[in-house]
């Protein structure tokens, strides 16, 4: 099971504090997510409380921390909390299921190297009341997760056919957005566009530094153990990913760094799969679910 998150909704953490030497701390949020996703999807089974806490201390996450985590996530309907005896144990809901199935695909199937080089454009455009401020950050939210870029007010492209039906329909905007499919006529330079809706060169630098850290002779020395190496390498890699529109590499610099730091990741999560799913089998307390 190589099941992980990318968080897509609008509540969601984003944010991760950098520490000395360009190691990335994710939040327990971050961790938390990664962990449900390898671990927890699709195996109908609940977690107890304590089992998070003794797999969140290896990498220096307090139980405090880790207990208001687990009551956020459990609040917004992402968990669904059992008691046992005197232990709680909390397992995934259907909403938690969705977005992190959406987000395996996202990681796996998909990845970030995007080939599509056929040259159709989607178009959102969209008018919304000046109140409206809620309606608007979810839209923009919804369209960066799509791999839409702002190009003016209003107005959003993304350079592949995206199907924009669901979202819309789900945040009850259809009367106000407009979509369009079309190809780029001259003068227009699809590589113009990108740079004008796109921080290429932030994006770039992104996986700059995830390769520094992690593709070295010995990557995030401060975790213990492979559980710990693979929970960090999946939180950082999904941050990188929440931010990845997925631009097509035939309008990108060459080399784009994106393409060696996905290879390493799928590597580097062999290398330490192994090792972690029997470190979860020997310290994680279970029930199935009901």
């Amino acid at each position: 099971m190589t099941g992980h998150i990318v968080e897509r909704e609008p509540e969601a953490e984003e944010a991760a504090d950098t520490g000395t030497a360009g190691a990335v701390r994710p939040r327990p949020q971050s961790l938390m997510l990664a962990f449900l996703g390898r671990f927890v999807l699709g195996r109908d089974l609940r977690v107890f409380s304590g089992s998070f806490i003794d797999v969140f201390a290896r990498l220096g996450v307090s139980e405090q921390a880790v207990r208001s985590t687990l009551s956020r996530m459990a609040q917004r309907g992402m968990l669904d909390r059992r008691r046992s005896g005197r232990r709680v144990y909390f397992g995934l809901t259907p909403r938690a299921v969705d977005v992190l199935t959406d987000g395996d695909q996202r990681i796996w199937d998909a990845g970030v190297v995007n080939l599509d080089e056929d040259g159709m454009w989607t178009l959102l455009s969209f008018s919304l009341p000046e109140s409206w401020q809620r309606q608007r950050h979810d839209l923009r939210t919804r369209l960066s997760w799509a791999g839409f870029g702002p190009l003016r007010s209003g107005l959003w492209i993304a350079p592949t056919v995206v199907d924009t039906t669901a979202f819309v329909d789900e945040l009850g905007l259809t009367d106000h957005v407009h979509v369009f499919h079309a190809r780029l006529g001259a003068p227009t330079q699809a590589a113009q566009l990108v740079n004008e809706a796109y921080d290429v060169d932030d994006l770039a630098e992104g996986y700059r530094r995830f390769l520094d850290r992690w593709d070295t002779d010995d990557p995030a020395p401060e975790a213990p153990d492979d559980l710990a190496r693979l929970l960090l390498l999946t939180s950082e890699w999904m941050r990188l990913i929440r931010t990845d529109p997925r631009l097509p590499l035939a309008y990108l610099p060459d080399p784009w760094p994106a393409v060696p730091a996905q290879e390493l990741v799928f590597d580097l999560h062999r290398r330490y799969g192994e090792a972690a799913t029997r470190i979860v089998e020997e310290v994680v307390d279970t029930l199935p679910a009901d």
